[in-house]
């Protein structure tokens, strides 16, 4: 769900990727799909530059997307250095549907109330398989302490594949 709080994204119809029956997408019809999506695609940039894409699940979860992993995985290495990365989700297929594309910075959650809210969104979305416990200042699973991340859009972009068309929206422009 959309904070009323926030103000509203700059949208654009990026006409020179759309057909000419495309309409921009509305910003809250991303958020049901960010929130509906089970798996998502993260980008992140190595220390010598190289790409990394990792496929891993997230929760939106107000105005962000959030995610965990081990300290010691290669994507957290990779946000310890550089915080800026990309969640990508949707569907697999060319004709129907809507993928997304989510640019932000990685800001680390640290707060145990917000951590205990995170671990009840994912056990609401994914299962109790995905329970956690909150634990100085991390998620603590099966597969032992992870940190948790989350990403608010600067910038994201919704492309429908039927008709074609592709939408940006810019956030925090004041």
């Amino acid at each position: 769900m959309v904070d009323s709080a926030s103000p509203p994204p700059l949208t654009q119809l990026i006409t020179r990727f759309s057909e000419d029956e495309a309409a921009a997408e509305d910003w809250s019809e991303a958020v049901e799909l960010l929130t509906a999506a089970e798996v998502f695609w993260l980008s992140t940039v190595r220390p010598d530059g190289r790409p990394h894409v990792t496929p891993l699940i997230a929760v939106w979860h107000e105005n962000g997307l959030n995610f965990c992993t081990g300290q010691d995985e290669r994507k957290a290495k990779n946000i310890a250095e550089n915080r800026e990365v990309v969640l990508t989700t949707g569907v697999n297929s060319l004709h129907g549907g809507c993928d997304l594309v989510v640019e932000g910075t990685a800001e680390r959650v640290t707060d145990d109330a917000r951590l205990r809210s995170l671990a009840g969104a994912y056990t609401s979305k994914y299962g109790s398989e995905w329970t956690f416990e909150v634990q100085d200042g991390v998620f603590v699973g099966q597969g032992g302490p992870a940190l948790v991340f989350r990403v608010e859009p600067r910038t994201a972009f919704g492309f429908t594949k039927g008709p074609y068309g592709m939408t940006r929206w810019r956030f925090g422009q004041g």
